[in-house]
């Protein structure tokens, strides 16, 4: 039957492993890009467009690009076009989508947040329309109720290091939400050195830490004030967008040279950029190991294609794509070996879009391992990979190369309070991977061990490995 109770779980042993050990597990949501001030003031949807399309700018862009692709007007997508039109516009489109892992989380999200089972047809869209709204009416059903819905105990934001985090000292003043919610350091307009905004973007990042930056030594104090910021209010983890990386070795003469160019505003050539952005990285990955963070390496991506629709629309509204930097495993190789020998290699996530990267990186890694279990993991399967496909794929690298039972499991990536069902998504395809094994005799049928893997990779893991709960250890 289409999305049972064992959607996907195609073995008695993956139906064990799922309802009996992953299915009641909380979620930590360890990377998103939900909108703090939401969460805080706990905002009320006006209608299922808004949560599920689009609200005042944002929205998920993984369902504009499939409506571009259907010819859907802007105007139904990004634009002002009536809610309903839009949702119709969705589930058309959605029609179209049989494969695509939309298809299966939208199916998901009306089941778990709503309660409503129907297929996402034309025929069912006026009575999926009536029967969501009227839960989004209900008093309880906001933002917070749906982070508490769906048993999420941690979500981490992100967050420029300009940012005063305001919204975060807010909650965590709050005597009992239920939840947290912690930053991330994002420090990519901190890297951005050839960008046209660069100076003006030091003197924001001079006011957030109150110390005037004018040079390469006082730029390094101003970052280190607001990962010390980020730590007090509970910030554990960075977050470098390393859309591509060059690793380029530079002294420290070279790099002050470099940033009195740009804070001159004088250009600065590709090479001095990545110099530059070398030498931060360095710099950062230090702090973060001082403090005990995990650092994610998010690279290969291939932002804004359309420069048109940039002009238009922005960024981070559809047009980005899977990279395609050739030997960027040998570039992360010299970062992480500068870093090791500077005793600055902090935790370390390696995330790729490019899937034939992934054995480069999960081999890389083992290079590095020691000192804490599993210093250095291969992310999840992240954007463009979060499919059946990608995310079997992925944790069968990491089991072939490392140790799948100490993986940190699954994150949404996305702007929208629906997407934590992608959390059960996951869970069902790492059961029916370990189901098989089993089935296969692969690996022990063995409940209590197998379980235990499922809870560990599920919530445990996380929840040790982050430190977002050091009360509880």
């Amino acid at each position: 039957m289409f999305m049972d109770d064992d959607f996907l779980l195609d073995t008695e042993w993956a139906r064990k492993l799922f309802h009996g050990h992953a299915e009641g597990q909380p979620i930590i949501d360890y990377h998103c890009h939900l909108d703090p001030a939401q969460v805080v003031e706990d905002v009320h949807f006006k209608d299922l467009t808004q949560l599920w399309l689009f609200d005042n700018g944002g929205g998920d862009h993984y369902k504009w690009r499939l409506m571009r692709a259907e010819g859907v007007p802007e105007r139904l997508i990004t634009g002002d076009g009536e809610p309903y039109e839009k949702f119709c516009a969705y589930v058309r489109t959605i029609g179209r989508a049989p494969g695509n892992p939309l298809y299966e989380w939208s199916h998901l999200e009306l089941r778990r947040a709503f309660g409503i089972d129907l297929t996402i047809t034309e025929k069912n869209a006026p009575e999926i329309w009536r029967r969501a709204n009227e839960r989004i009416a209900e008093p309880g059903f906001s933002a917070r109720g749906l982070i508490r819905r769906f048993g999420v105990r941690c979500i981490c934001t992100t967050d420029d290091p300009a940012s005063d985090l305001s919204w975060h000292r807010k909650l965590a003043e709050e005597k009992d939400p239920g939840f947290k919610m912690l930053p991330t350091f994002r420090p990519d307009a901190l890297s951005a050195i050839e960008a046209e905004g660069f100076a003006s973007y030091m003197q924001r990042l001079s006011a957030a830490s109150g110390i005037e930056i004018v040079d390469w030594k006082s730029l390094k104090e101003a970052a280190a004030q607001r990962v010390e910021a980020f730590h007090t209010v509970g910030g554990r983890l960075a977050d470098h967008g390393l859309n591509s990386f060059r690793f380029v070795a530079a002294d420290e003469e070279e790099v002050a040279a470099i940033v009195a160019k740009a804070l001159a505003h004088e250009p600065v050539s590709p090479q001095e950029a990545e110099a530059y952005r070398t030498a931060l990285t360095l710099f950062l990955m230090g702090e973060y190991e001082s403090h005990g963070w995990t650092l994610q390496l998010h690279m290969n991506v291939f932002r804004n294609a359309n420069s048109c629709r940039f002009q238009e629309l922005g960024p981070d509204t559809g047009f980005d794509s899977v990279g395609d930097q050739p030997g960027l495993v040998h570039e992360v190789a010299s970062l992480l070996d500068a870093a090791q020998m500077r005793s600055a290699l902090p935790r370390t996530i390696l995330y790729s879009l490019d899937e034939a990267q992934w054995m480069g990186l999960a081999t890389l890694m083992q290079s590095f391992q020691g000192g804490v279990r599993q210093r250095m993991q291969l992310g999840c399967a992240w954007w463009f990979s979060d499919s059946f496909a990608g995310i079997t794929r992925q944790l069968e690298v990491f089991a072939q190369e490392s140790l799948l039972a100490n993986f940190c499991g699954m994150l949404t990536d996305s702007r929208s309070f629906l997407s934590y069902p992608r959390h059960e998504y996951f869970r069902r395809v790492l059961c029916r991977l370990l189901g098989q094994w089993a089935e296969q005799g692969r690996i022990p049928a063995d409940e209590e061990w197998l379980g235990g893997i499922v809870e560990d990779i599920s919530y445990r893991n996380a929840h040790d490995y982050f430190g977002f709960f050091e009360e509880e250890r």
